[in-house]
């Protein structure tokens, strides 16, 4: 079994419902075996401002789903929640990011992993820190080093 490391977000149609149902879910699928999941943190937006704040998390899971398989089963979760991508950094009932899976390195046009923006990130790398503070980013620090290390101000945890 890989692990796999997925981030949660969403901001619209009460978003705590909606990262709490998707963690459900993931935690529900074949193939799939939640490991951990953090606290939910509230976010304020990122490229686009005009929109409500986000809810965020991030699970460990343990799979047998190969990365792209995986990743493909991600859109299509978040194609079930209603996401609709009219511009990027848009509203969105549900985000969903594979940000690794067990090391993996792929640079593809449907996956990149290690995701390559996870460590510019409050909202991944706070939660992930609460999960997997030993994890190592592609930078060469944990999880807990960059935290420690940054300053996130605008983000704090609301709870499970």
């Amino acid at each position: 079994m890989a692990t796999a490391l997925i981030a949660l977000g969403s901001n619209l149609q009460q978003p705590e419902k909606q990262v709490s149902k998707a963690i459900e879910v993931l935690a529900n699928t074949p193939g799939l075996r939640l490991i951990r999941a953090s606290s939910l943190y509230a976010t304020a937006p990122v490229g686009y401002d005009n929109q409500p704040d986000f809810i965020n998390a991030v699970v460990q899971m343990a799979t047998d789903i190969p990365a792209p398989q995986l990743m493909q089963l991600l859109l299509n979760i978040e194609q079930t929640f209603g996401r609709e991508r009219p511009f990027p950094n848009a509203p969105r009932i549900l985000d969903l990011d594979l940000l690794d899976y067990d090391g993996m390195q792929l640079d593809t046009e449907l996956l990149k992993l290690p995701h390559p923006r996870m460590h510019e990130r409050g909202f991944v790398i706070l939660p992930l820190a609460e999960i997997v503070p030993d994890f190592m980013l592609p930078q060469g620090k944990t999880v807990v080093e960059w935290v420690t290390e940054s300053q996130h101000p605008d983000i704090r945890k609301i709870g499970m």
